[in-house]
């Protein structure tokens, strides 16, 4: 069935991001599916699931920010940094309210982040959790570039566990910010659990649980409603130009377009120095 467009599924924890992809697929008997940013297993939340055409958008939500609500529990730690691992190192300190909100701005801003050895980063063509399954401790991981826009401490849960909110840039591992927000804690945090509530202009409260995707309640997102570029119209002659990989001259300013032909979205194109290029195209 040519299904082309987005769907926004509230993954329930347990099960893996490309599960719930394949259980949209098979509901929705689509061509093809994909995902715009994985969770973990352990993970729950908004998950915008892609169909047909719209699996093309992969590299364009490459960059975009997240928001999660995130628990960290601090005095342990395993090897996965989460639940699913198992407890490493404890000890005896006491992490107070204020103790935390102390060094949380420290976190905020541009910086540099250790991925968890138990991540899909690849070392040598292998994932580094692969190599990690593989009893391999010495995996030479790399720093990578990110930022934390915003850490909110929403509630506190228990002696030492904390409920947050963490507004963060695309690759930001959030179990990395409990291990390293820990340490500067001079103690140990473990992930006890995470949700994602935004994703780029998706919100949580507009996702579906697979039941009511099952049962066909839902909406797909038609792809130009993912752009919030001006809109741009070209005539049948030019529909074939561009259609073949051809630029066609044009009037409109330097900048992106979503492109159409009569009804039918083409995809994004770029206008330079008066003349047009298809360069996503989604038809």
């Amino acid at each position: 069935m040519k299904i082309n467009g987005i769907v926004l599924v509230n993954k329930p924890r347990g099960i893996s991001s490309n599960a719930v992809v394949n259980k949209v697929k098979h509901f929705l008997k689509a061509d093809k599916a994909g995902h715009l940013g994985t969770l973990d297993v352990l993970g729950e939340g908004l998950l915008p699931v892609t169909l047909g055409k719209g699996t093309k958008l992969f590299d364009y939500f490459l960059q975009k920010d997240k928001v999660y609500q995130t628990v960290f529990k601090f005095g342990e730690t395993s090897d996965t940094l989460d639940l699913e691992g198992d407890i490493t190192c404890r000890n005896d300190v006491k992490v107070s309210l204020q103790d935390l909100e102390k060094v949380i701005p420290s976190f905020e801003g541009k910086q540099e982040q250790l991925p968890p050895i138990y991540s899909a980063n690849k070392i040598g063509g292998k994932s580094a959790y692969q190599l990690a399954r593989a009893g391999i401790t010495d995996i030479p991981l790399k720093k990578k570039a990110i930022e934390i826009y915003s850490i909110k401490i929403l509630n506190q849960l228990a002696e030492n566990t904390y409920e947050l909110e963490v507004h963060c840039s695309s690759g930001t591992y959030v179990r990395s910010l409990c291990r390293d927000i820990a340490a500067k804690l001079g103690t140990y945090g473990i992930m006890c659990s995470i949700l994602r509530t935004k994703c780029g202009i998706f919100d949580i409260k507009d996702a579906y649980s697979l039941e009511e995707i099952k049962k066909g309640n839902f909406n797909i997102i038609s792809l130009d409603k993912v752009f919030d570029f001006e809109s741009a119209h070209i005539n049948e002659q030019e529909f074939i130009k561009i259609s073949n990989g051809m630029t066609i001259a044009t009037n409109l300013s330097d900048g992106k377009y979503r492109l159409y032909f009569e009804q039918k979205f083409l995809g994004i194109a770029q206008a330079t120095q008066n003349k047009l290029k298809l360069n996503l195209r989604l038809f």
